[in-house]
């Protein structure tokens, strides 16, 4: 038997240790002997935080009301030794919230880049109801729902692992591909953004090389195209 555990963390901010987990939660997916993957129910539970500003209230609704007296997040509730690996939907920002820790991880955002390039948006709900539309993911839109908790966002973005495990990613894969940066579909700036790699002049990619305020994911993509196109 194999387990992943999917999480995810309704934060007070974006980046700790100012922002705090105010929200944790977990969704585990299973293959049995059989070979057959399932998602199993979310577990979630509130953290307490020493504040939580309005415009983040505005995302998740949770109020310090809410937490008032409760224990802070301790990044070993939510690792069990016996995952193979833990998951999350741009594991970065659950990652900088976790620490340091051994277990392999994959972001099924960086996967679903690979796996799904033409899909609209690679947002973890943009991907969620995509999927549902072309017949590769069904969950339970109770279970699923509100959005921007830590259960129900964690246990959508178990299905969407589900569905990138179909489609033929492994986990070896998404693993290797979680230590690399965004392979991203399109060009995202200037007079090519939307334009395949393939299709952007070399002047500008070297040009996107040479801008010391490029944020480094970009250059990695101006970077492996020109290296392709070498080869």
């Amino acid at each position: 038997m194999t387990v992943l555990r999917v999480i995810d963390f309704e934060t007070t901010g974006m980046t700790p240790p100012e922002a705090e987990v105010a929200e944790v939660g977990y969704c585990d997916l299973t293959r049995g002997d059989d070979g057959a993957w399932s998602v199993g129910q979310p577990v979630s539970w509130l953290c307490g935080v020493s504040a939580i500003p309005p415009e983040v209230r505005a995302v998740h609704h949770i109020t310090l009301a809410d937490v008032a007296g409760l224990a802070p997040f301790d990044p070993a509730s939510v690792l069990a030794p016996h995952c193979a690996a833990v998951v999350a939907h741009n594991w970065s920002f659950e990652a900088a919230f976790l620490g340091d820790q051994q277990t392999p991880a994959i972001c099924t955002y960086k996967a679903a880049l690979r796996v799904w390039p033409d899909a609209p948006s690679h947002s973890n709900g943009v991907l969620r109801y995509w999927l549902e539309d072309r017949g590769l993911l069904s969950l339970d839109h109770d279970t699923a729902m509100p959005p921007h908790r830590a259960g129900p966002d964690a246990y959508a973005t178990a299905h969407i692992l589900k569905a990138l495990l179909s489609a033929g990613a492994t986990g070896r894969e998404m693993i290797a591909w979680t230590q690399e940066p965004r392979l991203l579909p399109t060009c995202p700036i200037g007079k090519f953004r939307g334009q395949k790699w393939a299709d952007v002049e070399a002047g500008f990619l070297n040009w996107m090389l040479a801008q010391a305020s490029m944020e480094e994911d970009l250059k990695w993509n101006a970077r492996r195209e020109l290296e392709r196109r070498r080869a």
